[in-house]
C-alpha cells in the first residue's frame, strides 16, 4: 500500500505499508535514527515496543522522512480483555510537519486497527494531542494502570495523554483502562 503526497517545498512524499518482518535493515537502521532526531527522550526500549507489528514509513527522495507502526497490545476494559491497535513511534521530520505527512501516516494504520483490532490506543505528546483528537481518537478520561508482576498498579502519570480509537467494542472513556506489562514506559 502507498500514497503519494506533495506540497510546493518537498520532493513528493511516499507512505509504505509493511510488517517489521518485511521491512531491510536499512529502512529499519532509517526509521529508528529518524525517531531519535524526533525525540529528545527516545530510548532502546520505546523503539522495541515499536517492532513486531506494521510500520507505515514516509520517504521523500529514498529517504525516511516519516515513521509510525502499530503493533498488538492487550487492555484490559469493561472486565474485558481487549485486543488493541497500538501507536508507536510516530514522528516526522520538522522539515516535513504541517505537510500532510502525520496523517498520511496514520490513515493506513488506523484502517488496520479499524478491519483488526478491538479498538486503537495509544500514549500522545502534549504537542500531538490536538493532531490525535481532530483525527477522532478520545483522550481517556478515567484512571490508568499496568498489569505489572506486582499486579494492577495504578499509572496516574499518563492521565490525559492516553487516547482511543473505537472500533466496533463500546468503551466508557471514564472508567478504566489497564494495559498489559512491558519494560519501559508501560503506556
Amino acid at each position: 500500500m502507498s500514497a503519494d503526497r506533495q506540497d510546493g517545498e518537498h520532493p513528493a512524499v511516499r507512505v509504505s505499508v509493511a510488517h517489521t518482518a518485511d521491512l531491510d535493515a536499512r529502512m529499519i537502521a532509517a526509521s529508528r535514527a529518524l525517531m531519535y532526531e524526533v525525540f529528545d527522550d527516545m530510548t532502546e526500549l520505546d523503539w522495541e515496543h515499536a517492532l513486531g507489528g506494521m510500520h507505515a514509513i514516509a520517504t521523500a527522495d529514498g529517504e525516511v522522512v516519516g515513521h509510525a507502526s502499530v503493533i498488538q497490545r492487550r487492555l484490559l476494559h469493561g472486565g474485558r480483555s481487549l485486543r488493541a491497535g497500538y501507536v508507536e513511534a510516530v514522528g516526522v521530520r520538522s522539515a516535513y510537519r504541517r505537510a500532510g505527512v502525520g496523517s498520511a501516516l496514520m490513515e493506513p494504520l488506523e484502517r488496520i486497527i479499524r478491519s483488526a483490532f478491538d479498538l486503537g490506543a495509544l500514549g500522545a505528546t502534549d504537542d500531538a494531542m490536538p493532531f490525535y483528537g481532530a483525527r477522532g481518537w478520545q483522550a481517556w478520561r478515567g484512571p490508568a494502570s499496568a498489569l505489572t508482576p506486582a499486579g494492577i498498579v495504578a499509572t496516574p502519570d499518563e492521565q490525559g495523554a492516553i487516547y482511543v480509537l473505537a472500533s466496533g467494542v463500546a468503551l466508557d472513556v471514564d472508567a478504566e483502562l489497564t494495559c498489559d506489562w512491558r519494560d519501559g514506559d508501560v503506556w
